[in-house]
């Protein structure tokens, strides 16, 4: 087997969840806001519902004094993931189903839900997954 197939493992373009969206197609477009505070940190809205089929753009705005994340996947691969945050908080996401936000910035995800199911959307930085930032996508 090519090296590269080992590179690319669990980056397999056939995802549970879907395959990156085209931004030159439409979109319906999804606004989630970041934040924290009050011991608790959060998604707004904290569960999207999706047609199956349905191509998304995610407008995501970090309003936190924190830098977050949102990383969409199977709940099993974002809890693998973050085990993997845990040891290398540094790490850097170039994955077209996850951003990465300093406060008070804001990006996109454009996806395309090809696969009926629920999903997970996740900070995946330390501790904050944990103190409430994660999300369920219901795609029907």
């Amino acid at each position: 087997m090519p090296v590269a197939a080992f590179a690319d493992a669990g980056h397999d373009e056939d995802r549970a969840y879907g395959e990156p969206g085209d931004p030159k197609k439409p979109a319906r477009t999804v606004l989630i806001t970041m934040k924290e505070g009050e011991q608790k940190m959060q998604f707004l809205p904290s569960e999207v519902k999706i047609r199956k089929g349905e191509q998304i753009k995610f407008v995501i705005r970090n309003n936190g004094l924190l830098d977050h994340e949102i990383v969409i996947a199977t709940l099993e691969e974002n809890l693998k993931h973050a085990e993997e945050m845990a040891k290398n908080p540094d790490m850097e996401h170039d994955d077209p189903n996850a951003r990465r936000l300093e406060p008070k910035k804001s990006g996109e995800i454009v996806w395309k839900f090809t696969k009926a199911g629920e999903f997970d959307f996740s900070c995946l930085l330390p501790g904050h997954r944990e103190a409430g930032m994660f999300g369920k996508i219901v795609v029907r």
